[in-house]
């Protein structure tokens, strides 16, 4: 018999985070990696933990989570994302209120400009000389 869970998916320029959701003590599992090993940086180990501090579930609930693509950065924040919306399917009337004034049910929709031919970069031009 498989463990109640709850799924969701979270997502920030290209990194994908299907995170899992399942009572327990609160063990962080990222790509199989505790999550003090995983993320050398506090800055994003708060990013991880951020929704269920808010919502004060810290204790009660297990992470799985499968990130792949983008930076470090760009995965804690997806991670972030995915343990948002996987809270709602816990209890949506409680905690949406509080997630969604923190600003995290909201995908981060910036994304990298491309670089333009006849030019060094998106928006970067050569040196301008007159003669």
């Amino acid at each position: 018999m498989t463990p109640m869970q709850y799924y969701g998916t979270g997502r920030r320029k290209s990194s994908v985070a299907r995170v899992y959701l399942r009572p327990g003590p609160g063990q962080i599992l990222i790509n199989k990696k505790p999550l003090d090993e995983y993320f050398g940086d506090e800055a994003q180990r708060y990013l991880v933990r951020q929704a269920l501090e808010l919502t004060e579930t810290i204790g009660r609930y297990n992470l799985l989570v499968n990130v792949s693509g983008g930076g470090i950065t760009g995965q804690a924040s997806a991670i972030r994302h995915g343990v948002a919306r996987a809270l709602l399917k816990v209890s949506e009337a409680d905690y949406r209120p509080t997630l969604k004034k923190a600003g995290l049910l909201t995908r981060d929709a910036r994304e990298v400009e491309r670089k333009k031919y006849g030019q060094p970069g998106a928006r970067k031009r050569f040196q301008y000389s007159k003669r």
